[in-house]
Protein backbone atom coordinates (compact mmCIF):
# COMPACT_ATOMS: atom_id res chain seq x y z
CA UNK A 1 0.00 0.00 0.00
CA UNK A 2 1.36 3.43 -0.94
CA UNK A 3 1.91 5.70 2.02
CA UNK A 4 0.51 9.21 2.25
CA UNK A 5 1.17 12.21 4.46
CA UNK A 6 -0.78 11.64 7.65
CA UNK A 7 -1.02 15.23 8.78
CA UNK A 8 1.43 17.17 10.95
CA UNK A 9 5.07 16.11 11.04
CA UNK A 10 6.83 15.30 14.30
CA UNK A 11 7.73 18.69 15.72
CA UNK A 12 7.80 22.06 13.93
CA UNK A 13 8.06 22.06 10.15
CA UNK A 14 11.76 22.64 9.44
CA UNK A 15 11.22 24.44 6.12
CA UNK A 16 8.71 26.84 7.60
CA UNK A 17 10.64 27.61 10.78
CA UNK A 18 14.27 27.39 9.55
CA UNK A 19 13.97 28.54 5.96
CA UNK A 20 16.65 31.19 6.36
CA UNK A 21 19.14 28.54 7.51
CA UNK A 22 18.77 26.42 4.36
CA UNK A 23 21.19 27.60 1.63
CA UNK A 24 19.20 29.40 -1.05
CA UNK A 25 19.68 27.97 -4.53
CA UNK A 26 20.68 24.55 -3.17
CA UNK A 27 19.14 21.18 -3.97
CA UNK A 28 17.91 21.09 -0.36
CA UNK A 29 15.96 24.34 -0.71
CA UNK A 30 14.56 23.32 -4.10
CA UNK A 31 13.26 19.96 -2.85
CA UNK A 32 11.83 21.58 0.27
CA UNK A 33 9.80 23.98 -1.85
CA UNK A 34 8.98 21.85 -4.91
CA UNK A 35 9.22 18.25 -3.72
CA UNK A 36 5.48 17.54 -4.05
CA UNK A 37 5.34 19.01 -7.54
CA UNK A 38 8.53 17.28 -8.63
CA UNK A 39 7.54 13.89 -7.21
CA UNK A 40 3.72 13.79 -7.11
CA UNK A 41 2.11 10.83 -5.35
CA UNK A 42 0.67 9.40 -8.59
CA UNK A 43 4.21 9.23 -10.02
CA UNK A 44 4.81 6.14 -7.86
CA UNK A 45 1.30 4.62 -7.88
CA UNK A 46 2.25 1.63 -10.07
CA UNK A 47 4.95 0.64 -7.58
CA UNK A 48 2.31 0.09 -4.90
CA UNK A 49 -0.54 -1.70 -6.74
CA UNK A 50 -2.10 -3.35 -3.68
CA UNK A 51 -4.62 -1.50 -1.53
CA UNK A 52 -4.03 -3.96 1.31
CA UNK A 53 -1.32 -4.11 3.91
CA UNK A 54 0.43 -1.58 6.05
CA UNK A 55 0.93 1.83 4.42
CA UNK A 56 4.51 2.44 3.35
CA UNK A 57 6.48 5.61 3.94
CA UNK A 58 5.40 8.22 1.35
CA UNK A 59 7.57 7.49 -1.71
CA UNK A 60 8.14 11.21 -2.22
CA UNK A 61 10.27 11.17 0.93
CA UNK A 62 12.28 8.18 -0.27
CA UNK A 63 12.71 9.63 -3.77
CA UNK A 64 14.01 12.92 -2.38
CA UNK A 65 16.30 10.95 -0.09
CA UNK A 66 17.66 8.93 -3.02
CA UNK A 67 18.42 12.15 -4.94
CA UNK A 68 20.36 13.60 -2.00
CA UNK A 69 22.11 10.29 -1.36
CA UNK A 70 23.15 10.12 -5.02
CA UNK A 71 24.64 13.60 -4.75
CA UNK A 72 26.56 13.03 -1.53
CA UNK A 73 27.65 9.41 -1.98
CA UNK A 74 26.56 8.36 1.52
CA UNK A 75 25.66 4.82 2.57
CA UNK A 76 22.10 3.98 3.58
CA UNK A 77 23.01 4.20 7.27
CA UNK A 78 24.83 7.52 6.85
CA UNK A 79 21.91 8.88 4.82
CA UNK A 80 19.41 8.12 7.58
CA UNK A 81 21.72 9.75 10.13
CA UNK A 82 21.70 12.92 8.02
CA UNK A 83 17.89 12.79 7.94
CA UNK A 84 17.83 12.57 11.72
CA UNK A 85 20.32 15.33 12.46
CA UNK A 86 20.71 17.71 9.48
CA UNK A 87 18.14 20.50 9.08
CA UNK A 88 18.82 20.71 5.34
CA UNK A 89 17.93 17.04 4.81
CA UNK A 90 14.83 17.32 7.01
CA UNK A 91 13.61 20.34 5.08
CA UNK A 92 14.29 18.73 1.70
CA UNK A 93 12.40 15.54 2.60
CA UNK A 94 9.57 17.18 4.53
CA UNK A 95 10.42 15.80 7.97
CA UNK A 96 9.67 17.55 11.24
CA UNK A 97 12.30 18.87 13.62
CA UNK A 98 11.96 15.91 15.99
CA UNK A 99 11.35 13.27 13.30
CA UNK A 100 13.71 10.29 13.72
CA UNK A 101 13.47 9.37 10.01
CA UNK A 102 13.22 5.65 9.22
CA UNK A 103 15.17 2.41 9.18
CA UNK A 104 17.90 2.25 6.48
CA UNK A 105 16.38 -0.96 5.11
CA UNK A 106 13.51 1.09 3.67
CA UNK A 107 15.91 2.49 1.08
CA UNK A 108 16.75 -1.07 0.03
CA UNK A 109 13.05 -1.92 -0.31
CA UNK A 110 12.43 1.27 -2.31
CA UNK A 111 15.24 0.48 -4.75
CA UNK A 112 13.90 -3.05 -5.09
CA UNK A 113 10.43 -1.74 -5.95
CA UNK A 114 11.99 0.61 -8.48
CA UNK A 115 13.98 -2.18 -10.15
CA UNK A 116 10.85 -4.33 -10.51
CA UNK A 117 8.63 -1.53 -11.77
CA UNK A 118 7.74 -0.66 -15.36
CA UNK A 119 10.19 2.28 -15.34
CA UNK A 120 13.16 1.57 -13.05
CA UNK A 121 14.84 4.79 -14.23
CA UNK A 122 11.80 6.97 -13.45
CA UNK A 123 13.74 9.50 -11.39
CA UNK A 124 16.07 10.12 -14.34
CA UNK A 125 13.03 10.14 -16.63
CA UNK A 126 11.35 12.76 -14.43
CA UNK A 127 14.39 15.03 -14.51
CA UNK A 128 14.58 14.60 -18.28
CA UNK A 129 10.93 15.67 -18.55
CA UNK A 130 11.73 18.79 -16.55
CA UNK A 131 14.70 19.46 -18.84
CA UNK A 132 12.36 19.23 -21.85
CA UNK A 133 9.79 21.51 -20.18
CA UNK A 134 12.36 24.24 -19.57
CA UNK A 135 13.57 24.15 -23.19
CA UNK A 136 17.16 24.43 -21.99
CA UNK A 137 18.33 22.03 -24.73
CA UNK A 138 16.36 23.70 -27.52
CA UNK A 139 18.73 24.48 -30.37
CA UNK A 140 21.64 22.72 -28.65
CA UNK A 141 22.43 19.89 -31.03
CA UNK A 142 25.81 18.70 -29.77
CA UNK A 143 26.17 15.42 -27.90
CA UNK A 144 29.54 14.32 -26.53
CA UNK A 145 29.96 10.60 -25.88
CA UNK A 146 32.37 9.02 -23.44
CA UNK A 147 32.79 6.12 -21.04
CA UNK A 148 34.59 5.34 -17.81
CA UNK A 149 35.41 2.23 -15.81
CA UNK A 150 33.61 1.87 -12.49
CA UNK A 151 35.26 -0.35 -9.88
CA UNK A 152 33.27 -3.29 -8.57
CA UNK A 153 31.97 -3.44 -5.01
CA UNK A 154 33.59 -6.77 -4.13
CA UNK A 155 37.07 -8.23 -4.03
CA UNK A 156 38.40 -10.03 -7.08
CA UNK A 157 38.72 -13.75 -6.40
CA UNK A 158 41.41 -16.14 -7.58
CA UNK A 159 40.59 -19.51 -9.14
CA UNK A 160 40.70 -21.45 -5.85
CA UNK A 161 38.44 -18.98 -4.05
CA UNK A 162 35.95 -18.97 -6.91
CA UNK A 163 35.75 -22.75 -7.04
CA UNK A 164 35.26 -23.09 -3.28
CA UNK A 165 32.68 -20.29 -3.21
CA UNK A 166 30.73 -21.69 -6.17
CA UNK A 167 30.61 -25.20 -4.67
CA UNK A 168 29.39 -23.76 -1.36
CA UNK A 169 26.65 -21.87 -3.19
CA UNK A 170 25.39 -25.02 -4.92
CA UNK A 171 25.39 -26.89 -1.60
CA UNK A 172 23.41 -24.04 -0.05
CA UNK A 173 20.90 -23.44 -2.84
CA UNK A 174 20.24 -26.83 -4.45
CA UNK A 175 18.15 -29.34 -2.45
CA UNK A 176 20.08 -32.55 -1.83
CA UNK A 177 23.42 -31.13 -2.98
CA UNK A 178 24.83 -31.24 0.55
CA UNK A 179 24.50 -35.03 0.73
CA UNK A 180 26.15 -35.44 -2.68
CA UNK A 181 28.99 -33.11 -1.67
CA UNK A 182 29.53 -34.95 1.60
CA UNK A 183 30.15 -38.15 -0.31
CA UNK A 184 31.91 -37.03 -3.48
CA UNK A 185 33.57 -33.68 -2.66
CA UNK A 186 36.68 -34.38 -0.62
CA UNK A 187 39.18 -31.69 -1.59
CA UNK A 188 38.05 -29.32 1.15
CA UNK A 189 35.68 -29.05 4.10
CA UNK A 190 33.12 -26.74 2.50
CA UNK A 191 31.57 -25.92 5.86
CA UNK A 192 34.86 -24.27 6.81
CA UNK A 193 34.59 -20.54 5.94
CA UNK A 194 38.32 -20.25 5.25
CA UNK A 195 40.47 -21.24 2.29
CA UNK A 196 41.95 -24.75 2.04
CA UNK A 197 44.92 -25.28 4.34
CA UNK A 198 47.93 -26.03 2.17
CA UNK A 199 51.46 -24.73 1.73
CA UNK A 200 50.63 -21.94 -0.72
CA UNK A 201 54.28 -21.48 -1.65
CA UNK A 202 54.43 -25.14 -2.76
CA UNK A 203 53.67 -25.24 -6.48
CA UNK A 204 52.92 -28.96 -6.44
CA UNK A 205 50.47 -28.53 -3.54
CA UNK A 206 48.67 -25.71 -5.36
CA UNK A 207 48.42 -27.80 -8.53
CA UNK A 208 47.05 -30.77 -6.60
CA UNK A 209 44.47 -28.57 -4.87
CA UNK A 210 43.24 -27.07 -8.15
CA UNK A 211 42.91 -30.54 -9.65
CA UNK A 212 40.99 -31.79 -6.60
CA UNK A 213 38.66 -28.78 -6.51
CA UNK A 214 37.80 -29.08 -10.21
CA UNK A 215 37.16 -32.78 -9.70
CA UNK A 216 34.85 -31.94 -6.79
CA UNK A 217 32.97 -29.45 -8.95
CA UNK A 218 32.54 -31.95 -11.79
CA UNK A 219 31.48 -34.70 -9.38
CA UNK A 220 28.89 -32.42 -7.83
CA UNK A 221 27.54 -31.20 -11.18
CA UNK A 222 27.43 -34.69 -12.63
CA UNK A 223 25.50 -36.19 -9.71
CA UNK A 224 22.86 -33.52 -9.14
CA UNK A 225 19.35 -34.90 -9.61
CA UNK A 226 17.79 -34.29 -13.02
CA UNK A 227 14.90 -32.01 -12.03
CA UNK A 228 13.70 -28.48 -12.54
CA UNK A 229 15.46 -25.95 -10.33
CA UNK A 230 14.36 -22.57 -9.03
CA UNK A 231 16.05 -19.38 -10.19
CA UNK A 232 18.57 -19.16 -7.35
CA UNK A 233 19.50 -22.85 -7.58
CA UNK A 234 19.81 -22.73 -11.38
CA UNK A 235 22.04 -19.65 -11.17
CA UNK A 236 24.25 -21.40 -8.60
CA UNK A 237 24.65 -24.48 -10.81
CA UNK A 238 25.39 -22.36 -13.89
CA UNK A 239 27.98 -20.31 -12.01
CA UNK A 240 29.77 -23.43 -10.76
CA UNK A 241 29.89 -24.82 -14.30
CA UNK A 242 31.34 -21.53 -15.51
CA UNK A 243 34.11 -21.14 -12.92
CA UNK A 244 35.01 -24.83 -13.13
CA UNK A 245 35.78 -24.40 -16.82
CA UNK A 246 37.03 -20.85 -17.38
CA UNK A 247 40.45 -21.02 -15.67
CA UNK A 248 41.51 -24.66 -16.04
CA UNK A 249 42.56 -27.08 -18.74
CA UNK A 250 43.35 -30.80 -18.88
CA UNK A 251 46.82 -31.78 -17.67
CA UNK A 252 48.85 -34.96 -17.61
CA UNK A 253 50.28 -36.89 -14.69
CA UNK A 254 54.03 -37.25 -14.41
CA UNK A 255 53.73 -40.70 -15.98
CA UNK A 256 51.78 -39.30 -18.93
CA UNK A 257 48.28 -40.32 -17.87
CA UNK A 258 45.36 -37.97 -18.54
CA UNK A 259 42.66 -37.05 -16.06
CA UNK A 260 44.17 -34.17 -14.11
CA UNK A 261 43.38 -30.45 -14.20
CA UNK A 262 45.64 -27.41 -13.99
CA UNK A 263 45.39 -23.62 -14.18
CA UNK A 264 45.08 -22.75 -17.87
CA UNK A 265 47.98 -20.97 -19.51
CA UNK A 266 45.67 -18.52 -21.21
CA UNK A 267 43.19 -15.73 -20.49
CA UNK A 268 39.54 -16.50 -21.04
CA UNK A 269 37.53 -13.72 -22.73
CA UNK A 270 34.65 -12.40 -20.63
CA UNK A 271 36.10 -14.08 -17.53
CA UNK A 272 34.08 -13.97 -14.30
CA UNK A 273 36.29 -12.36 -11.64
CA UNK A 274 34.13 -13.03 -8.57
CA UNK A 275 31.32 -15.39 -7.60
CA UNK A 276 30.00 -12.70 -5.24
CA UNK A 277 29.29 -10.42 -8.21
CA UNK A 278 29.21 -12.59 -11.35
CA UNK A 279 28.42 -9.58 -13.56
CA UNK A 280 31.73 -7.81 -12.82
CA UNK A 281 34.47 -8.17 -15.40
CA UNK A 282 38.15 -7.43 -15.97
CA UNK A 283 38.25 -4.29 -18.11
CA UNK A 284 41.07 -2.68 -20.09
CA UNK A 285 40.38 1.04 -20.32
CA UNK A 286 43.69 1.39 -22.12
CA UNK A 287 46.98 -0.51 -22.38
CA UNK A 288 48.18 0.54 -18.92
CA UNK A 289 44.97 0.82 -16.90
CA UNK A 290 43.25 -2.44 -15.93
CA UNK A 291 40.31 -2.62 -13.52
CA UNK A 292 37.62 -5.01 -12.36
CA UNK A 293 34.06 -3.74 -12.51
CA UNK A 294 31.71 -2.20 -15.04
CA UNK A 295 31.73 0.36 -17.80
CA UNK A 296 29.65 3.52 -17.48
CA UNK A 297 28.58 5.29 -20.70
CA UNK A 298 27.29 8.85 -21.03
CA UNK A 299 25.84 11.20 -23.61
CA UNK A 300 26.45 14.80 -22.54
CA UNK A 301 25.30 18.17 -23.85
CA UNK A 302 28.47 20.25 -23.39
CA UNK A 303 26.98 23.75 -23.59
CA UNK A 304 24.19 23.35 -21.02
CA UNK A 305 26.18 20.83 -19.00
CA UNK A 306 23.49 18.13 -18.83
CA UNK A 307 23.50 14.36 -19.21
CA UNK A 308 21.04 13.38 -21.93
CA UNK A 309 21.50 9.62 -21.44
CA UNK A 310 23.60 7.21 -19.39
CA UNK A 311 24.05 3.42 -19.36
CA UNK A 312 26.02 0.83 -17.43
CA UNK A 313 27.24 -2.40 -19.01
CA UNK A 314 29.26 -5.38 -17.94
CA UNK A 315 32.28 -3.83 -19.56
CA UNK A 316 33.47 -6.85 -21.59
CA UNK A 317 32.52 -8.20 -24.98
CA UNK A 318 31.38 -6.59 -28.25
CA UNK A 319 27.90 -5.67 -26.93
CA UNK A 320 29.43 -3.58 -24.13
CA UNK A 321 31.96 -1.66 -26.22
CA UNK A 322 31.56 2.10 -26.51
CA UNK A 323 30.57 1.98 -30.17
CA UNK A 324 27.92 -0.68 -29.49
CA UNK A 325 26.26 1.39 -26.74
CA UNK A 326 26.44 4.74 -28.57
CA UNK A 327 23.31 4.16 -30.66
CA UNK A 328 21.27 3.39 -27.54
CA UNK A 329 22.50 6.59 -25.88
CA UNK A 330 21.27 8.62 -28.85
CA UNK A 331 18.08 6.64 -29.46
CA UNK A 332 15.71 8.99 -27.59
CA UNK A 333 16.95 12.22 -29.11
CA UNK A 334 14.11 14.30 -30.58
CA UNK A 335 15.20 16.68 -33.30
CA UNK A 336 13.20 19.31 -35.04
CA UNK A 337 12.80 19.02 -38.78
CA UNK A 338 15.82 20.30 -40.64
CA UNK A 339 18.15 20.13 -37.62
CA UNK A 340 21.06 17.72 -37.34
CA UNK A 341 22.91 16.34 -34.34
CA UNK A 342 26.66 16.81 -33.98
CA UNK A 343 28.13 13.75 -32.26
CA UNK A 344 31.52 14.19 -30.58
CA UNK A 345 33.64 11.29 -29.38
CA UNK A 346 37.14 9.91 -29.03
CA UNK A 347 38.59 7.12 -31.14
CA UNK A 348 36.62 4.42 -29.26
CA UNK A 349 33.55 5.69 -31.16
CA UNK A 350 35.35 5.90 -34.49
CA UNK A 351 34.50 2.45 -35.83
CA UNK A 352 33.36 2.17 -39.41
CA UNK A 353 30.08 0.51 -38.47
CA UNK A 354 29.08 3.25 -36.02
CA UNK A 355 30.07 5.98 -38.47
CA UNK A 356 27.95 4.37 -41.14
CA UNK A 357 24.90 4.09 -38.90
CA UNK A 358 25.16 7.61 -37.44
CA UNK A 359 25.65 9.10 -40.89
CA UNK A 360 22.59 7.20 -42.12
CA UNK A 361 20.58 8.82 -39.31
CA UNK A 362 21.63 12.26 -40.54
CA UNK A 363 24.09 13.05 -37.73
CA UNK A 364 27.26 15.07 -38.22
CA UNK A 365 30.29 13.26 -36.82
CA UNK A 366 33.13 14.96 -34.99
CA UNK A 367 34.65 11.68 -33.85
CA UNK A 368 38.37 11.07 -33.65
CA UNK A 369 39.39 8.25 -36.01
CA UNK A 370 41.22 5.25 -34.54
CA UNK A 371 45.02 5.43 -34.94
CA UNK A 372 46.55 3.40 -37.76
CA UNK A 373 48.82 0.51 -36.95
CA UNK A 374 52.23 0.38 -38.59
CA UNK A 375 53.74 -2.94 -39.54
CA UNK A 376 57.16 -1.29 -39.15
CA UNK A 377 57.71 1.60 -36.69
CA UNK A 378 57.78 4.76 -38.77
CA UNK A 379 56.84 2.81 -41.88
CA UNK A 380 53.91 2.72 -44.24
CA UNK A 381 50.26 2.51 -43.21
CA UNK A 382 47.12 1.69 -45.18
CA UNK A 383 46.85 5.38 -46.15
CA UNK A 384 50.10 5.06 -48.11
CA UNK A 385 48.45 2.44 -50.34
CA UNK A 386 45.97 3.28 -53.09
CA UNK A 387 42.87 1.15 -52.54
CA UNK A 388 40.40 0.94 -55.40
CA UNK A 389 37.46 -1.07 -54.10
CA UNK A 390 35.61 -0.66 -57.39
CA UNK A 391 38.39 -2.31 -59.36
CA UNK A 392 39.23 -4.58 -56.39
CA UNK A 393 42.93 -3.62 -56.47
CA UNK A 394 45.51 -2.20 -54.07
CA UNK A 395 48.63 -0.37 -55.22
CA UNK A 396 51.60 -0.14 -52.84
CA UNK A 397 53.98 2.85 -52.43
CA UNK A 398 56.44 1.12 -54.79
CA UNK A 399 53.82 1.03 -57.56
CA UNK A 400 53.06 -2.69 -57.42
CA UNK A 401 49.39 -3.70 -57.72
CA UNK A 402 47.66 -6.69 -56.10
CA UNK A 403 44.11 -7.89 -56.37
CA UNK A 404 41.67 -7.79 -53.46
CA UNK A 405 40.37 -11.15 -52.35
CA UNK A 406 36.78 -12.06 -51.69
CA UNK A 407 35.11 -10.50 -48.63
CA UNK A 408 35.39 -12.47 -45.38
CA UNK A 409 32.50 -13.06 -43.00
CA UNK A 410 32.96 -9.59 -41.47
CA UNK A 411 33.25 -7.92 -44.90
CA UNK A 412 37.02 -7.35 -44.73
CA UNK A 413 39.20 -8.09 -47.74
CA UNK A 414 42.93 -8.73 -48.16
CA UNK A 415 45.48 -8.02 -50.85
CA UNK A 416 48.64 -10.14 -50.85
CA UNK A 417 51.83 -8.62 -52.23
CA UNK A 418 53.99 -11.56 -51.18
CA UNK A 419 55.99 -12.31 -54.33
CA UNK A 420 55.80 -8.67 -55.42
CA UNK A 421 57.84 -7.68 -52.35
CA UNK A 422 60.87 -9.65 -53.57
CA UNK A 423 63.71 -7.21 -54.15
CA UNK A 424 61.54 -4.17 -53.36
CA UNK A 425 63.71 -1.20 -52.18
CA UNK A 426 60.92 -0.07 -49.81
CA UNK A 427 60.44 -3.46 -48.15
CA UNK A 428 62.18 -2.52 -44.88
CA UNK A 429 59.71 0.36 -44.43
CA UNK A 430 56.72 -1.81 -45.30
CA UNK A 431 56.85 -5.22 -43.61
CA UNK A 432 58.90 -7.53 -41.42
CA UNK A 433 57.26 -10.66 -42.84
CA UNK A 434 59.57 -13.04 -44.66
CA UNK A 435 56.84 -13.86 -47.18
CA UNK A 436 55.89 -10.24 -47.97
CA UNK A 437 53.19 -7.69 -47.15
CA UNK A 438 49.51 -8.55 -46.72
CA UNK A 439 47.14 -5.54 -46.67
CA UNK A 440 43.83 -5.84 -44.82
CA UNK A 441 41.11 -3.56 -46.18
CA UNK A 442 38.29 -2.62 -43.81
CA UNK A 443 34.66 -3.00 -45.02
CA UNK A 444 34.18 0.76 -44.51
CA UNK A 445 37.60 1.68 -45.85
CA UNK A 446 36.48 4.78 -47.77
CA UNK A 447 34.52 6.10 -44.79
CA UNK A 448 37.45 5.67 -42.40
CA UNK A 449 39.94 7.11 -44.87
CA UNK A 450 37.78 10.20 -45.35
CA UNK A 451 37.46 10.58 -41.55
CA UNK A 452 41.24 10.44 -41.08
CA UNK A 453 41.76 12.99 -43.85
CA UNK A 454 39.14 15.33 -42.36
CA UNK A 455 40.61 15.08 -38.86
CA UNK A 456 44.09 15.86 -40.20
CA UNK A 457 43.26 18.72 -42.59
CA UNK A 458 39.88 20.31 -41.71
CA UNK A 459 40.53 23.22 -39.32
CA UNK A 460 36.79 23.70 -38.64
CA UNK A 461 36.54 20.03 -37.58
CA UNK A 462 39.60 20.42 -35.36
CA UNK A 463 38.24 23.60 -33.72
CA UNK A 464 34.88 21.92 -33.05
CA UNK A 465 36.54 18.89 -31.49
CA UNK A 466 38.89 20.91 -29.30
CA UNK A 467 36.12 23.24 -28.13
CA UNK A 468 33.29 20.83 -27.37
CA UNK A 469 34.82 17.39 -26.76
CA UNK A 470 36.76 18.18 -23.51
CA UNK A 471 33.68 19.14 -21.41
CA UNK A 472 32.57 15.50 -21.34
CA UNK A 473 35.74 14.72 -19.37
CA UNK A 474 34.55 17.18 -16.73
CA UNK A 475 31.15 15.46 -16.77
CA UNK A 476 32.83 12.11 -16.09
CA UNK A 477 34.68 13.72 -13.18
CA UNK A 478 31.34 14.89 -11.76
CA UNK A 479 29.89 11.41 -12.22
CA UNK A 480 32.60 9.61 -10.23
CA UNK A 481 33.09 12.25 -7.49
CA UNK A 482 32.23 11.57 -3.83
CA UNK A 483 33.15 7.90 -4.01
CA UNK A 484 31.05 7.05 -7.06
CA UNK A 485 34.02 5.58 -8.90
CA UNK A 486 33.25 2.37 -6.98
CA UNK A 487 29.79 0.94 -7.52
CA UNK A 488 27.73 0.23 -4.39
CA UNK A 489 25.74 -2.80 -5.45
CA UNK A 490 26.13 -6.12 -7.19
CA UNK A 491 24.96 -6.77 -10.72
CA UNK A 492 24.36 -4.71 -13.85
CA UNK A 493 20.69 -3.96 -13.09
CA UNK A 494 21.15 -2.44 -9.62
CA UNK A 495 24.22 -0.44 -10.61
CA UNK A 496 22.62 0.80 -13.82
CA UNK A 497 19.73 2.22 -11.78
CA UNK A 498 22.23 3.80 -9.38
CA UNK A 499 24.11 5.40 -12.30
CA UNK A 500 20.84 6.88 -13.59
CA UNK A 501 20.08 8.24 -10.12
CA UNK A 502 23.51 9.85 -9.98
CA UNK A 503 23.05 11.47 -13.40
CA UNK A 504 19.54 12.62 -12.47
CA UNK A 505 20.81 14.25 -9.27
CA UNK A 506 23.63 16.01 -11.14
CA UNK A 507 21.20 17.22 -13.81
CA UNK A 508 18.83 18.53 -11.14
CA UNK A 509 21.65 20.39 -9.43
CA UNK A 510 22.69 21.87 -12.78
CA UNK A 511 19.12 22.97 -13.54
CA UNK A 512 18.83 24.62 -10.14
CA UNK A 513 22.08 26.49 -10.82
CA UNK A 514 20.54 27.64 -14.10
CA UNK A 515 17.53 29.02 -12.21
CA UNK A 516 14.97 26.19 -12.23
CA UNK A 517 11.64 27.24 -10.72
CA UNK A 518 7.94 26.50 -11.09
CA UNK A 519 5.49 29.20 -12.09
CA UNK A 520 1.76 28.65 -12.76
CA UNK A 521 2.32 24.90 -12.87
CA UNK A 522 5.13 25.13 -15.43
CA UNK A 523 8.83 24.41 -15.02
CA UNK A 524 11.05 27.16 -16.35
CA UNK A 525 14.48 28.68 -15.92
CA UNK A 526 14.39 32.04 -14.18
CA UNK A 527 17.32 34.43 -14.62
CA UNK A 528 19.84 33.87 -11.83
CA UNK A 529 21.42 36.75 -9.96
CA UNK A 530 25.19 37.02 -10.32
Amino acid sequence: MQGEWAGESVGPDVWETCRELIPAGSVFAFLAEHREAFFPAEFFADMYPSANGRPSLPPQVLAATVVLQSLTGLSDFETVQELRCDLRWKAACGLGLYDTAFDPSLLTYFRRRLSRSADPMRIFTKVREVVAATGVLKGKQRRALDSTVLDDAVATQDTVTQLVSAIRRVIREVPGAGEIAGRWCTAHDYTDPGKPKIAWNDEAARAALVDALVSDALNLLGRLPDRELGERAANAVGLLALVADQDVEPAEDSDGRDGRWRIARRTVPDRTVSTVDPDARHIHKNRTRHQEGYRGHVSFEPEAGLFTAVALTGGCGPDNHEAAVALDLLADEDHSEGETLTVLGDSAYGTGSLREQLTARGHVLVVKPPPLRQAVPGGFTIDDFHVDTGAATVTCPAGQTANLGRPKADGARTAQFKRLCTGCPLRERCTTSKTGRVVNVHPQHELLTAARHQAATDTAWQDEYRRWRPPVERAIAWLVAHGHRRVRYRGVIANNIALHHRAAALNLRRLINLGLTRTSGTWRLAPTTP
